[in-house]
């Protein structure tokens, strides 16, 4: 059986992580037993030693994980044709699901915590995997030991990814005030140090460094209200467009559009 739940959907900072754990149908209740429950119910300490007693009975139950990076999410959401969180997390979830089938596990069951309506989802996964048994709910990771594990998988692996955060700004990193910048919070807009670090981090060019989800409404803001203004110019059309029977002339190479340069004559 497989287990699938996810940490971070919700916060304007850090990444959201995929987890995913998979054992015998025999050993749910060892993994009860052992104490598996929601992660976000549990403490940071307890959530760590419950992932080393994974990775000591690697041989009982075995898991994986999948990044989806601030960058990653917002490229996606602020697309012309958005790509929907919903339909980012379904995806990953697939293809974790996927990768577990290809490398020869035969799963039997699969209990996940639900992305959106549970029924939608769940005759969507059925029709990717026919021969699994789906078990798509609200609060998986408190009904089902195995999704508990997936969700401890998830959130440890996000604190982790959080705590050594590589900047990719130069300078963010370093220097005076360093530490500070590390100092998150939660990432949920509600959390006062994720409040501070979005007042503290902002700058008017570029925003905010590369931990940041630009397409979450707090960042957007911050940019519509306190960000440089911009006007992007718009190629000039050309009168023979209006007109038909003559050719358009060759096409104009990209960097011309982009800087707005035009031919002349004379100076």
């Amino acid at each position: 059986m497989l287990g699938v739940d996810e940490a971070g959907r919700g916060p304007a900072l850090g990444p959201q992580v995929y987890g995913i754990a998979f054992c015998q149908l025999s050993y749910s209740d060892t993994l009860k037993e052992m104490g598996f429950a929601d992660s976000k119910t549990l403490t940071d300490p307890l959530r760590e030693e419950l992932f080393k007693d994974m990775l000591e009975h690697a041989e009982d139950v075995k898991y994986a994980a999948t990044v989806m990076s601030p960058a990653d999410i917002s490229m996606g959401m602020l697309r012309k044709t958005p790509y929907n969180l919903n339909a980012q997390s379904h995806d990953v979830t697939i293809n974790l699901i996927r990768e577990v089938v290809e490398r020869g596990y035969h799963v039997k069951e699969c209990y996940v915590d639900t992305v959106g309506p549970a029924a939608d989802y769940q005759l969507k996964l059925e029709s990717f995997f026919p021969t699994i048994s789906f078990t798509v709910t609200s609060k998986a990771d408190a009904l089902f030991p195995i999704v508990s594990a997936a969700s401890i998988v998830a959130k440890v692996t996000r604190d982790r990814i959080l705590s050594q955060w590589q900047f990719a700004e130069p300078g963010v990193a370093e220097g005076d005030g360093a530490e500070d910048r590390r100092l998150f919070g939660s990432g949920y807009p509600s959390d006062p140090k994720t409040v501070s670090w979005l007042q503290d981090n902002f700058d008017p060019v570029f925003g905010f460094p590369n931990v940041a989800r630009f397409s979450w409404a707090p960042v957007k803001n911050a940019l519509l209200k306190k960000g440089a203004a911009s006007k992007w110019a718009d190629e000039p059309a050309s009168i023979q467009k209006y007109f038909s029977g003559k050719a358009a002339g060759p096409e104009r190479a990209a960097l011309w559009k982009d800087y707005n340069l035009v031919s002349v004559g004379e100076f």
